[in-house]
């Protein structure tokens, strides 16, 4: 009888919860159809885990900034396990590549996002969706040109559509000031114009388990090694079988002709670390081609006592790997650009070498504040000091992390504004 009277008594909220339910159904179906989505152009190439990182990192900050938005990744690479590594750290990001799921996204986003990369690199893509949609569209952190001249001196003509199709964008943002120059005094007129850290500053990819297991099986403990990365003046693309790019003779004989002199400081650096410290040293690859280099430019031209507290990594990783790594490293250096963005990102130490092949993307170490950490290898007077320099932050691990710790909040608070940048433009539309 009592369960009879308490049934009595809830009945009349219960009939109001089961009459609320359509209303209930009908709100949630309304924030669905009124969620906002945008596709974000990027994913350039798998054989590099720089060119990775602009992607997870542009959709974390994206995840973080703009969390009511959805986001769809239009990608021109995403194999050898980058598939899988977006998805596991995105579930929610769909990754669009059939002309079919372009053409519907191209329908139904409201905004189309260039990412981060070494120029203009989606440029046809930009002026389809511009064409087609005539809907806005804004260009994240590239690098303006981005392309090489044979001559130092010679003055580069930019492409006339890329011209067109910045200054048509909501926002021009450049990842370093030499970049950002050159568009202003070359005729891009976008309504905002102004520095943005590269993408990859945001990755958070973490695979812990592969990382600690390759640290442990080789000695290394957290803190007390630092990670290094050699390159050659071009990437030898020709030496990667998946990318079926053709021999380049004059590239390659420029790479020979360098090689020795812009990684020789390296090995240098790796001397002094090792005899006047208690630091081991991980040489590591930033691409493909840099496993097989590693051996050959730095392990294997080392001297015998120094060899015995030097690892060589003697294949290619991913970056969530690679990232894991480096924020257990006590700092890192060498001739890459994307390896110390993603170190930086996460509060480790790192220093730039940096030459004319190279274009300008090195500078944004100077305009983050670490000048002193950027190395123009093709002036002696920087190769000079760049061996004392990589000591200075060994012998000193807690000064470089604080150095390191203040142009990262200096990247943050870039991110939160520039993104800030993205969300005004997106609720706009």
């Amino acid at each position: 009888m009592a369960n009879r009277r308490d049934f009595l008594k809830q009945t009349p909220s219960l009939i109001g919860l089961l009459a609320s339910l359509p209303a209930l159904a009908q709100s949630a179906t309304d924030n669905l159809a009124s969620k906002k989505s945008i596709i974000l152009r990027s994913s350039w190439q798998t054989v590099n885990i720089g060119d990775i990182g602009h992607t997870p990192g542009v959709l974390a900050l994206l995840e973080k900034y703009l969390p009511d938005v959805e986001v769809r990744l239009w990608p021109s690479s995403v194999d050898n396990g980058v598939d899988e590594l977006l998805r596991r750290r995105f579930p929610k990001v769909p990754i669009i590549k059939t002309p079919d799921e372009i053409a519907l996204a191209m329908k139904e986003c409201v905004f189309l996002l260039h990412g981060s990369g070494p120029s203009l690199v989606a440029r046809n893509d930009v002026k389809r969706w511009d064409k087609e949609t005539g809907k806005p569209f804004g260009i994240y952190g590239i690098t303006f040109p981005g392309v090489y001249s044979n001559d130092p001196k010679a003055a580069v003509t930019p492409n006339p559509i890329d011209i067109e199709l910045l200054s048509k964008a909501r926002f021009a943002l450049f990842r370093d000031s030499i970049s950002l120059e050159f568009a202003q005094k070359n005729g891009v007129t976008s309504p905002v114009m102004e520095f943005c850290p590269d993408g990859a500053f945001g990755v958070d990819l973490r695979n812990d388990q592969a990382a600690t297991a390759f640290l442990k099986a080789h000695g290394l403990e957290e803190g007390k090694f630092m990670c290094v990365i050699p390159r050659t003046r071009f990437t030898p693309y020709w030496e990667i079988p998946a990318k079926k790019t053709p021999f380049d003779e004059k590239r390659d004989a420029r790479n020979k002709e360098m090689r020795e002199h812009d990684n020789a400081p390296l090995r240098e650096a790796i001397i002094a670390v090792v005899r006047q410290t208690p630091m081991k040293i991980l040489i590591c690859p930033e691409d493909e081609t840099q496993v097989k280099l590693g051996k050959e430019i730095l392990l294997d031209k080392l001297p015998d006592d120094v060899k015995a507290k030097v690892v060589w990594r003697d294949h290619y990783w991913l970056t969530d790997e690679a990232v894991s790594t480096y924020i257990r490293s006590a700092g890192l250096f060498g001739l890459e650009m994307h390896s110390p963005i993603m170190c930086i990102g996460n509060g480790i130490p790192a220093i730039v070498g940096r030459f004319f092949e190279q274009t300008s993307k090195g500078f944004m170490w100077r305009d983050i504040g670490l000048g002193d950490w950027l190395f123009d290898m093709d002036n002696e007077q920087d190769i000079a000091r760049y061996a004392p320099t990589v000591l200075a932050m060994a012998k000193d691990p807690k000064a470089a992390k604080a150095k390191a710790a203040k142009a990262r909040k200096f990247v943050e608070q870039r991110q939160r504004e520039t993104m800030g940048l993205v969300k005004k433009n997106v609720t706009a539309v």
